[in-house]
């Protein structure tokens, strides 16, 4: 069985990071205590690594969706961008705007990846979805992210403020 303290220690900061970009810094804190009292509480799978840490992130998700939907409120985000260097209001904006119009799960699928670091087999795993669903799902939340920010990158590029890179091979 998987020591709770280790999955803590492991998790903790990119369960943060995801819960930000959905909820915002302030009630991520609390998100992320709940997760991982929940971790604390439930059994812990026996399972690889991986599942474990797939299983941790579908405990972040389903809490921020209860989160939201408890006080209808809408996704709240962050730039994307290089913390050593902030994006302009207009680039900041144009960014939560742009995954704010992204549908749910392509939204989740692309957080997971760019903002908690998973890989494609424990995205699949934390939504329950195919590998192939989520190259998919990925690759179309990268196309549109791209589409609506493509007047934007350009200013970007000149004002030196650097965007998640969406080539990332995958992992």
């Amino acid at each position: 069985m998987a020591d709770v303290h280790l999955l803590f220690t492991a998790h903790r900061d990119g369960v943060f990071r995801y819960l930000c970009r959905i909820v915002g810094q302030g009630e991520a804190r609390d998100l992320t205590q709940e997760v991982f009292l929940r971790v604390a509480r439930g059994p812990v799978p026996e399972a690889s690594e991986e599942a474990q840490r797939a299983w941790v992130f579908r405990i972040a998700r389903n809490l921020a969706l209860n989160h939201m939907r408890d006080g209808q409120r809408q996704p709240v985000t962050v730039e994307l961008s290089d913390a050593s260097r902030p994006a302009t209001q207009e680039i900041a904006a144009a960014l939560h705007e742009a995954l704010g119009s992204l549908a749910a799960l392509d939204r989740d699928v692309f957080l997971l990846r760019e903002a908690a670091g998973l890989t494609y087999d424990e995205i699949a795993l934390a939504l329950e979805l195919s590998a192939d669903a989520v190259r998919s799902r990925l690759h179309r939340a990268r196309q549109q992210l791209r589409e609506v920010l493509r007047p934007l990158l350009g200013a970007a590029h000149s004002q030196n403020v650097r965007l998640y890179d969406t080539h990332r091979p995958p992992s």
